[in-house]
């Protein structure tokens, strides 16, 4: 089983910014998709962003312009830096790592609470 090493959370105003890093080994960073995602109470977890080896990146409609996710190979570190922050972004950030396959292939970071609140 593989183990990130998540951090960044907290707790910020509405409008606010923090920035998420989760870091993987590099067996997993060189090759597997990094991403962010997010589970708030009674909802299903979501993918917030992800980003390829090749540096490729996709968000989902509710963060874009507000979010960047970037990653680091010579950390072997996946960042997702957060800005304009609104209460709807409250939630536990899993980083996640995933390689297309039969069958695909998920790992999990332990989660980091993001709290938006006044």
């Amino acid at each position: 089983q593989e183990q990130f090493v998540e951090s960044g959370g907290g707790l910020v105003q509405p409008g606010g910014s923090l920035r998420l890093s989760c870091t993987a080994s590099s067996r997993i960073f060189r090759s597997f998709v990094m991403g962010w995602y997010r589970q708030a109470p009674g909802e299903q977890r979501e993918l917030v962003a992800s980003v390829s080896s090749a540096g490729n990146t996709d968000y989902t409609d509710s963060v874009k312009g507000r979010f960047t996710i970037s990653r680091d190979n010579a950390k072997n570190t996946v960042y997702l830096q957060m800005n304009s922050l609104k209460p709807e972004d409250t939630a536990i950030y899993y980083c996640n790592a995933f390689q297309r396959g039969r069958p695909p292939i998920y790992y999990w970071g332990q989660g980091t609470q993001v709290t938006v609140s006044s």
